[in-house]
């Protein structure tokens, strides 16, 4: 544990609720628009983190709040809505927090939370479809969004969800065939991994399912060539507790690294499984990608924490100030996919991290390189926020950081190809400066040649720090 006595510069930015703004013209604050950048960068994060007085539990429960930014190689356009859930409306209208959460209990007596469900907080990813925009969470269904305004038709079963099943925050989309991936977990006299491969258009074509003995804490998995791969670390909720309304799935959540880390390899095309294994423990939360390798094997890469110390440090952070450190750094795993047997384990990179992203095009394919948020150089030493991103070379095995200077924190950076040459690329990122308490979105070439940003571009106001994005191009 460490001990801070004063607000680090990122703690404003969660004092007050977002202010939701209409599509608004972005001003060019310095450098240019590449002309081949056409397209929308869209963001999910927690925009409101208290109500009524009350402050949410963990950043997980804040309500989900999406970011458009529109570029159309001359010029800019932003806007900024809350998801229109039916739990915002309701807690929206009350002034206070009515639902549980993954950090809280309802309010008041305990056996509200056996009568009030979890509310759906749309705040983690979003997945952009031909005709909507998906704001995802790991516990219900997503909610569909109109592409330009934002506005919320509602929540949306993709023709093969039943009503709050759960599709989860981290979908994977095949670069070749445009089909998508994904997984959701549900509860009953056991938990199961249920599998979804969509169409294109989002709509569910096919389903599978795995029983689990346990209720793990799951968030991300990876297309691997012809596989699915899940890591299943050794964190164990009490349902018990959670369903009596004596606790929240967080704070049910227990490290019990005896039970190792599980490895489950399931077939695409079948989305049956192939083989379990289990190794050595440790805690994720994002896998970078997967491929297979010439002699026959998975490679894997993620972004491993020794331990769970990463849920209290999430907890804290809504307070605007961190005392517990978490720290994951970039490792790649070998496993042989007959056998789930992890074969190498190694530490690629010792720098702090998280939040490992690809190309658009690399998904379950070999890639060149492996995009992040790290901390300066020395600063992973603290419970501090990242500031800067980092380009992973998977060839040379080398990291290029781009600093974004003191008081100044970047978001996951978002891969965009170039409209026009398509060798060339771009890294997105929304930056909030806490020293002036504004947010501005900075472009950077995709090999990071450029440590500075290309372009900067101001936002209307300071967005919170959220969670994930998703660049869809220009049709």
């Amino acid at each position: 544990m460490i001990t801070t006595t004063s607000r680090p510069a990122w703690g404003r930015v969660f004092q007050q609720p977002a202010v939701e703004f209409a599509p608004t013209p972005l001003n060019v604050l310095e450098g240019s628009l590449p002309a081949g950048l056409r397209g929308t960068l869209y963001r999910n994060g927690p925009g409101r983190l208290q109500r009524g007085g009350d402050r949410v539990g963990h950043w997980f429960d804040g309500d989900g709040a999406i970011l458009a930014i529109a570029l159309r190689g001359t010029d800019a356009t932003g806007c900024y809505r809350f998801v229109q859930t039916e739990g915002y409306r309701a807690e929206a209208a009350a002034d206070r927090y009515i639902f549980p959460n993954y950090g809280m209990t309802a309010p008041g007596p305990f056996w509200n939370s056996w009568i009030r469900p979890v509310k759906n907080s749309a705040n983690t990813s979003v997945l952009a479809l031909p005709d909507k925009l998906l704001a995802l969470w790991e516990g219900g269904n997503p909610h569909a969004l109109e592409l330009q305004t934002l506005e919320t038709f509602g929540s949306d079963r993709l023709d093969g969800l039943v009503d709050d099943e759960p599709y989860s925050a981290h979908p994977k989309r095949d670069p070749q065939t445009g089909e998508i991936y994904n997984f959701g977990l549900t509860f009953g006299p056991k938990v199961t991994i249920n599998l979804y491969r969509s169409a294109p258009d989002g709509k569910i074509l096919q389903r599978g399912s795995y029983r689990l003995d346990c209720f793990p804490m799951l968030h991300d998995f990876a297309i691997a060539g012809g596989y699915l791969i899940f890591c299943i670390p050794p964190v164990r909720i009490n349902l018990l507790r959670v369903f009596s309304g004596l606790d929240s799935f967080g704070g049910a959540a227990r490290w019990q690294p005896q039970h190792g880390t599980e490895i489950l390899v399931f077939d695409r095309e079948t989305l049956s499984l192939v083989s379990r294994s289990r190794t050595d423990p440790w805690f994720q939360w994002h896998l970078a990608n997967g491929c297979e390798t010439p002699d026959g094997e998975i490679a894997l890469q993620l972004a491993r924490f020794p331990d769970f110390r990463t849920n209290q440090h999430l907890k804290e952070v809504t307070t605007g100030r961190a005392t517990t450190l978490a720290r994951a750094t970039l490792w790649q795993l070998h496993i042989n996919p007959k056998t789930g047997e992890v074969v190498v384990s190694e530490e690629l990179c010792d720098r702090g991290c998280e939040f490992p992203v690809v190309r658009g095009s690399d998904p379950g394919q070999p890639w060149p390189a492996t995009y992040l948020t790290v901390h300066r150089d020395g600063g992973d030493r603290r419970p501090d926020l990242f500031n800067a991103i980092a380009r992973y070379d998977t060839r040379s095995q080398t990291l290029t950081v781009a600093d974004a200077g003191a008081s100044c924190y970047p978001s996951e950076p978002i891969h965009a190809a170039d409209a026009d040459v398509p060798e060339r690329g771009w890294l997105l990122t929304v930056v909030y400066d806490g020293a002036r308490n504004t947010s501005e979105a900075w472009i950077y070439p995709d090999d990071l040649s450029s440590k500075e940003p290309i372009c900067r571009l101001a936002l209307p106001q300071a967005i919170p720090h959220g969670f994930h994005g998703t660049w869809h191009p220009a049709r």
